[in-house]
């Protein structure tokens, strides 16, 4: 059974937040003489520290109660303190599936943790058989799940992960940066059912905020209560919660321009079909496609001597490139160039 007092770390358990002048008084004033604040200028006051706007609107958007948000600078933050939160350094595990995004690797080694990394299997599923040992270990501590996963761009089978959440005792964090984009349904409606799940999304993919740094973590209330008692006191600017104000009071443009981005993905996935130099287009559920090439080394170079950037992804999965789903006059340039280094290619073969 679920236990989070077991879970935490004692010293966070123990950890007395910083207060700050906004925390302590809410509401508005005339005179404001409590944070120290210079008394000139436009951005001269501290932001909203609990980001309560943002939370309320998403929290009608998502159906979820606002003390089941926390907004993160960047998702980034959102497994950063997951690590800080449950983790204890130099004992503690964590575990995660590969290929997938490259930063649980990176935050696991900053705070000294452990990352356990089970390779998917050929279809990019999870292997539960080989899984199921380690969630009996007692210092494992957090498991990542990125669905839609990045590379590959499929989403994992939905009574996979809710076998994962049911048998582990400890914490399970499902990456949905790409969830928008896909006909699968956000796993924020089973937060009722799965005291142990944190749901990470950000403003970065679907939502065309990239600069701006917010992600958004939902889960019960009593992880939330942790995360905001980790977290820096003033970790989102108020110009960037203005901005994501801005984009959630209007969501028909939202719903507009995703669609562009997925009629884009569904085309350029039939042209890449026809494209002599790709050997497999994978299938995707977000705004990028994986595609296995020839040589994704070479490919990768010849673009970028056409100034077009891709990513290579051939150390993760051999000869693949990952191809984000741009305008439809970038796609329509990519394309253009990918024809044209395959008619190369081919008078290089033929005349060898």
């Amino acid at each position: 059974m679920f236990n989070l007092e077991k879970i935490v770390r004692p010293n966070i358990q123990q950890l007395k937040a910083y207060s700050s002048a906004r925390d302590e008084f809410k509401g508005v004033a005339e005179v404001y003489l409590d944070a120290n604040e210079n008394p000139f200028g436009i951005l001269n006051r501290y932001p909203d520290p609990q980001q309560i706007a943002i939370k309320k609107r998403l929290s009608e958007i998502k159906d979820a109660n606002e003390n089941q948000i926390f907004i993160g600078n960047g998702s980034d933050e959102v497994i950063d303190l997951a690590f800080r939160i449950f983790c204890n350094p130099g004992k503690d595990k964590a575990l995660t599936f590969t290929p997938s995004y490259g930063m649980y690797n990176v935050s696991a080694a900053i705070n000294d943790i452990e990352l356990i990394e089970l390779a998917l299997n050929k279809d990019f599923q999870i292997n539960t058989d080989v899984l199921e040992r380690y969630l009996e270990d007692e210092n494992l501590k957090l498991i990542f799940i990125c669905s839609p996963n990045n590379p590959t761009g499929n989403c994992f089978k939905n009574e996979t992960i809710e076998f994962i959440l049911s048998k582990f005792k400890g914490i399970v964090i499902i990456d949905e940066a790409y969830i928008d984009f896909s006909t699968k349904e956000s796993f924020i409606n089973q937060l009722k059912n799965y005291p142990n799940l944190i749901i990470s999304q950000t403003f970065s993919k679907a939502w065309g905020l990239a600069s701006v740094r917010v992600g958004v973590a939902y889960a019960n209330s009593d992880i939330i209560d942790l995360y905001n008692k980790v977290k820096p006191p003033y970790n989102i600017s108020a110009l960037n919660q203005e901005a994501v104000l801005n984009k959630l009071d209007n969501l028909a443009q939202f719903e507009i321009e995703k669609n562009i981005i997925l009629n884009e993905k569904e085309k350029l996935e039939k042209q890449l079909e026809d494209v002599e130099l790709v050997k497999k287009v994978y299938p995707s559920d977000a705004n990028f496609i994986l595609i296995e090439v020839t040589n994704a080394n070479e490919l990768y170079t010849k673009l970028v001597e056409q100034k077009i950037i891709t990513r290579n992804r051939n150390s993760l999965v051999n000869n693949c490139i990952r191809i984000t789903i741009g305008s439809e006059k970038e796609n329509k340039k990519l394309m253009t160039a990918l024809k044209e280094l395959s008619v190369t290619s081919d008078k290089v073969e033929n005349s060898l």
